[in-house]
């Protein structure tokens, strides 16, 4: 009954929707307050009901209702029970019935929080985000329906993917997602305001807040993915140029622009045109995402499904917003005029340089990832892209933005002195320097990589801290920093956490260690200064898995640090083995072992790497994610604040 009550309800919200998208539009147009304010309760009601259609998912997955087709294919009776609410979504279609709750949920906070937008602009953000829930609505029932029941239930279900069963993996999909989703604002408050043909400061204002909770929700997203596949597929990396991981860098790297680009339009409505171009893009990508997992076109760990009936139904559903978004900013570019004046030295040409250097790594990164389809398809080759390509074209880009980004920082708006912003920072670059040199010197039969590392990292970091102290004035008034805006903490924290994350990536690839040989039980090995010994290795039965698990004794210096515990899991009923490396994580550095398969002579596989300053790059990740958290609970960010704009010199509140 609860099935058939969610079924029902996604229909009913697919209904609201199409109202939502068609009536405060004709209202806007024809400037009758009746018809614009249907949008408000339009979203909330839709919303209401789309949570409901998710919970009743939820609630057959809990009670593992096999009567349900989505439930039997991925669940089963002895699954944990997280990963039986995990699994509503660890599916094609689950994780679209998520996609379109989350698109419901930011209409529905636009309505909530958006009382001091325009009553036409906000009739037409509300009216197009229903258009995009209107058409993944029409995508999950005629397509990709989660409540189709089977005529004969079995007794128990297919289980879900294993790789799907851990807690990293678990919640890396709504995080996503919500930044994916996330970004569809930002395109919403576009197209309205290319409807409506004014962008203005105050529309900076506006979609800043929605962007940056776009960014800060794929940072943890694609922070947790990382871990995940860092930990959990056994084999020892953090990051492959996939295509499906790409998938959602390449809209991380866009938003990043977008954030910054709109600060411009904000504080001096500059870049109004190259502002709306971006979240347009932004949105696109994450679309070109969606395309990319669920169509089959590339191949990937991550992959939902290989339809190609979905494909094309995302694809039109792509080219539609994408395409009909970038024919209206042609139409309307003449009303994007800037008005604001900038010299080539300021704050405004820094940031535009930072969005041309973030918007060129995404091409590069779309290019790298699309070209084995563009070579098959009209040069009939298959080829294949990997990291080595990624690593040198996409690497130097991020290597200049992260040398500009402090004296950026520090240049004043509209026209400033490359001297005066550079005085404060001679320091710190000389230090960071010659930290990068001492490192060279240090280390041998290494690449560049390392002190890359060392500079750039003490050079960012060291740039955020500086940015901070000069608020404190000439007199060095320490309370000035507690009445900063938290804007302003959140962007030397973001920065700051760039830093390290930049340093951890490069100390990480320069400096690992790895190691792998035929171990007996007993039998005592040296790796990179650590001695193991691998005491035993046992089977043990998990609660729907069974586990070969190795006992390892990991010592340095003679001073025990404890018993590793890695496992390789077999999954009888799907049918599917698992890596699960076991890692002891210190500060600067984490010992990571993997179990293999047993070999002739008694011995059993065992891989080990010693990677320094891991855990750095997660921490990293976690501070930038923080700064942009901080600088949300700023009350200029608010959705409902500053129609205004704040004037150059006077201090905001």
């Amino acid at each position: 009954m609860i099935t058939e009550l969610g079924h029902f309800a996604l229909i009913l919200a697919f209904m609201v929707a199409i109202v939502q998208t068609v009536v405060p539009l004709v209202g806007a147009h024809k400037r009758w307050t009746g018809w614009m304010a249907v949008a408000e309760p339009a979203a909330m009601i839709q919303f209401l009901l789309t949570a409901f259609a998710f919970a009743a998912l939820t609630w057959a997955f809990v009670t593992s209702d096999f009567s349900l087709r989505l439930v039997t294919l991925n669940s089963h009776s002895a699954k944990p029970m997280i990963y039986k609410i995990t699994g509503t979504w660890g599916n094609h279609e689950g994780s679209m019935l998520l996609w379109v709750l989350i698109v419901a949920l930011f209409g529905a906070m636009a309505a909530w929080f958006g009382g001091n937008l325009p009553p036409t602009l906000k009739a037409r953000v509300l009216a197009v985000q229903a258009s995009i829930g209107v058409a993944f609505f029409a995508f999950i029932i005629f397509t990709s329906n989660p409540f189709l029941r089977l005529a004969v239930p079995p007794l128990d279900g297919q289980d879900l993917n294993p790789l799907l069963q851990d807690p990293g993996l678990a919640f890396h999909p709504p995080f996503l997602y919500l930044g994916y989703v996330g970004l569809s604002m930002a395109f919403s408050f576009a197209v309205a305001a290319l409807i409506e043909g004014r962008v203005d400061a105050a529309w900076g204002r506006w979609v800043r807040p929605w962007t940056l909770a776009a960014w800060v929700f794929l940072t943890i997203g694609i922070g947790m993915g990382s871990w995940w596949a860092y930990y959990e597929l056994g084999w020892g990396g953090f990051w492959f140029w996939d295509p499906v991981e790409n998938a959602s860098f390449m809209p991380w790297l866009l938003a990043a622009a977008l954030l910054h680009s709109a600060i411009v339009v904000e504080k001096r409505e500059a870049l109004k045109s190259w502002t709306i171009l971006l979240a347009i893009l932004a949105f696109g990508f994450s679309l070109v995402g969606t395309f990319i997992v669920r169509s089959g076109l590339l191949t990937s760990v991550h992959a939902f499904a290989n339809d190609p009936e979905r494909g094309v139904f995302i694809l039109m559903i792509m080219v539609f917003f994408t395409g009909g978004a970038l024919t209206l900013y042609a139409l309307r570019a003449r009303a994007m005029e800037a008005k604001g004046v900038f010299g080539v030295v300021s704050r405004e040409s820094a940031l535009l340089a930072n969005n041309v250097l973030l918007a060129v790594s995404c091409f590069v990164v779309f290019v790298g990832t699309m070209w084995p389809v563009i070579a098959e398809m009209f040069f009939d080759r298959k080829l294949t892209v990997g990291p080595p390509f990624f690593d040198m074209a996409f690497t130097p880009f991020m290597v200049v933005l992260g040398l500009i980004l402090p004296v950026g920082a520090m240049i004043p708006w509209k026209r400033g002195s490359l001297g005066k912003a550079w005085r404060p920072l001679r320091i710190p670059f000389v230090f960071a320097l010659a930290l990068g040199a001492l490192v060279w010197a240090i280390q041998t039969d290494r690449s560049a990589l390392g002190p890359l590392g060392v500079f750039m990292g003490a050079w960012i970091t060291m740039g955020a801290v500086i940015d901070l102290w000069s608020r404190t004035g000439k007199t060095r008034d320490l309370s000035r920093l507690t009445r900063l805006p938290r804007a302003d903490w959140g962007k030397a924290t973001a920065h700051f956490g760039m830093g390290v994350t930049f340093f951890a990536i490069c100390g990480l690839v320069a400096w690992k260690q790895d190691d792998i040989r035929v171990v007996q039980i007993g039998e005592t090995f040296e790796v990179a200064g650590f001695t193991m010994t691998l005491d035993d290795v046992r089977d043990v039965q998990g609660p729907n898995y069974y586990s070969t698990m190795g006992f390892i004794t990991l010592e340095k210096n003679g001073r025990a640090l404890g018993q590793l515990r890695p496992e390789k899991r077999e999954y009888p009923v799907a049918q599917m083995p698992t890596t699960e490396a076991a890692i002891d994580y210190r500060v600067f550095r984490d010992v990571y072992v993997v179990i293999g398969d047993p070999q002739a002579n008694g011995g059993w596989v065992i891989r080990t790497y010693v990677k320094p300053f891991a855990n750095w790059m997660w921490a990293g990740t976690l501070l930038m994610s923080l700064g942009g958290l901080l600088s949300l609970t700023d009350r200029r960010f608010r959705v409902a604040a500053g129609a205004r704009k704040v004037p150059d010199g006077v201090p905001a509140e």
